[in-house]
Formats: structure tokens, C-alpha cells, sequence
């Protein structure tokens, strides 16, 4: 494969979506998301939270941000990778093969200074094509007192973006250059158990939680198997789930169940980006 990353925009062609309506379909193509979607019932909610409480109950230190990619290693986050309920919304974007290649919860604490600054993921990723699509799955209500995810509609189909040094406090290295001057941003709001998908090329980010509420939130990444990696190395550190369906080319290597809940911090995957 080229080393050089195709990062350009496919738009969605599926006449017959699954769960999703030809209207989100087309929001997703014109504007690079899909938001809300109610999912969990407030009891399945609070059951989410109570998990993530208990993973992050174990890392009191440094567990905000730090629970990376655990997929195929914590039963159940892979129970949450491999929902029914999510799968389908992804079915109708990425096709029946579907691949989950990582995960994030994103914590942002109360009183968090931390930003995450205008960014577009695939950026950050070794993998070619862009197809990949984000599931943001709420962990607790987040709207904009306590710094839900911003996107700024309509640059997920501008190629790659240039991108300067981020500023102090950041949760990542770099920033997309301009993106103030690209449009009014959108507010990601959701509640507890609802989800929200964005493909990986649109510009987004958050600010500092400067609530007295935690905002937190587990992404998940979905891409169709015929995706590619640019690099052996980041490719070894990928535990891929084959969520649905089966992968023609070979390429990602699936991980069963897995027994246990162990986010032991010396076991911690790759870093992929942020929200």
C-alpha cells in the first residue's frame, strides 16, 4: 500500500439503510455527522456508567483519559463494541463487514482545563482509506456547560487539513490551522445512552470542562475490512474486533471475548486520538 493515506471523503450510498433513515444518510454526507440517536434505555445508561466507574475506580491516578483501546481486553467494553444496536447504525454507513479497531473512554473530569483542540483524526491514524467512522456513546449528559464534543459541520470532505503546534493545556500535539474561520460549530449534545457518529475527517474538538459536572464518554471505531495500514508497527499494536461479518482481505486480526476487566495501566495500548 502507498504510504501516502487517502484521506478523501466517499459519500454514503445505501438506498435501503437499516436502521438509520435516507435523511441521517444524507446529513452524514453533507455534513460529516449524525446526532443524536437514542440507544440505551436510562437504566442500560446508568448501567454504562457504573461500569466505566468501576474501570476507572481501579486507576483513581490517572484514569481520566487513560482507558485506551481495551476493546480486546476488558468483556465489557467488547460487549459494547459488538452491540446489536450500535452495529446496525453502523452497517448503514460502513457496509456489512464491520471491523472495531479501537476505543476511548474520553473523561473529562469537572474543572478540567484540558482542551482538545480543532482536529481531524484520520490525521493521526496509519490507516488508508479514510473510512473509518466514530460511534461517541454518552456516558453522562453532556451539552455545553460541561464541554461536549464540538464538530464544525462540512470539513470532513476538504481533504487533509494543515495543522500548527497546539497551545498549553491540550490534550493533543497539534491543531488544525484556521479552523476557527471555517464555519459555526455544533454543539455534540447528548444525554446519557444516547450515541452520535462522525466520519473521520471532520473537524472537531472540545473545550475546558469548567462545570462542576464530569463529561464523559466512550468512542468507538468502525471501519469496513478492506481499510489498510501504513505502518507495521502501529498495525501490531491494533486488537481489532471482527464485529460483523468477515474480513475478505486478511488484513485485521480478531480478538475473542475476553475474560475480565484488567485496565492495568502497564497494559495500555496505542494513543488515537481525541474528543
Amino acid at each position: 500500500m502507498s504510504e501516502i493515506p487517502d484521506l478523501t471523503f466517499t459519500p454514503i450510498e445505501n438506498p435501503l439503510p437499516r436502521v438509520l433513515s435516507n435523511a441521517h444518510i444524507q446529513h452524514y454526507n453533507t455534513m460529516g455527522y449524525i446526532s443524536p440517536l437514542k440507544l440505551y434505555s436510562p437504566d442500560e445508561a446508568e448501567q454504562n456508567r457504573s461500569y466505566f466507574d468501576q474501570l476507572l475506580a481501579q486507576i483513581p491516578d490517572t484514569g481520566a483519559y487513560s482507558i485506551n483501546c481495551y476493546q480486546a481486553r476488558c468483556e465489557g467494553i467488547w460487549d459494547i463494541c459488538t452491540e446489536p444496536r450500535i452495529l446496525d447504525c453502523v452497517e448503514d454507513i460502513v457496509g456489512p463487514n464491520i471491523v472495531c479497531w479501537a476505543s476511548h473512554f474520553f473523561c473529562k473530569n469537572a474543572n478540567d482545563p484540558k482542551t482538545v483542540p480543532w482536529h481531524q483524526d484520520a490525521s493521526y491514524w496509519k490507516l488508508s482509506p479514510a473510512r473509518t467512522v466514530t460511534v461517541w456513546l454518552a456516558i453522562d449528559d453532556a451539552d455545553e456547560e460541561n464541554s461536549a464534543m464540538r464538530f464544525i459541520p462540512q470539513t470532513h470532505d476538504k481533504g487533509h487539513l494543515k495543522f500548527d503546534t497546539a497551545g498549553d493545556n491540550s490534550v493533543l500535539k497539534f491543531a488544525t490551522t484556521g479552523a476557527d474561520d471555517m464555519g459555526e460549530p455544533f454543539t455534540n449534545r447528548l444525554n446519557a445512552g444516547q450515541i452520535s457518529l462522525h466520519a473521520d475527517m471532520l473537524v472537531h474538538g472540545s473545550l475546558p470542562n469548567q462545570s462542576n459536572r464530569r463529561r464523559c464518554g466512550l468512542t468507538l471505531r468502525y471501519c469496513p475490512p478492506e481499510v489498510g495500514f501504513l505502518d507495521d508497527q502501529w498495525a501490531s499494536s491494533v486488537e481489532a474486533i471482527i464485529c460483523r461479518g468477515h474480513d475478505p482481505y486478511n488484513r485485521w486480526k480478531h480478538h475473542v471475548r475476553p475474560r475480565g476487566n484488567d485496565v492495568s495501566l502497564n497494559n495500555s495500548p496505542h494513543n488515537v486520538g481525541g474528543n
